[in-house]
């Protein structure tokens, strides 16, 4: 399956997957408006056996073949503190009531 993939210029690491080249029309129009504009990065040939780094091939397929269009978002982003702060809820001084 051959596929092509815009990656968002509005939304980090968001990168949308087509089944045509710049098939737009496919998609519903709140996504359009949240992905902003979007730049063309790559062009795919997609099959079974190939490992993709972040998303199951699978679902990728289903998608372009179903709807035409794939969403593929950042990793999960995790609640860990920034760098160089002290979690209140580990700090020693805390005292529990």
């Amino acid at each position: 399956m051959h596929c092509f993939v815009y990656a968002s210029q509005r939304k980090a690491d968001t990168y949308l997957w087509l089944d045509r080249r710049d098939h737009f029309d496919v998609l519903p129009a709140p996504l359009t408006l949240l992905l902003g504009d979007l730049r063309f990065v790559l062009e795919v040939e997609l099959h079974a056996g190939r490992r993709l780094p972040r998303e199951d091939i699978e679902v990728v397929m289903q998608n372009l073949r179903t709807q035409g269009w794939h969403l593929q978002l950042p990793p999960q982003e995790t609640l860990a503190t920034p760098p160089g702060e002290q979690d209140p809820l580990l700090d020693p001084r805390r005292q529990d009531e």
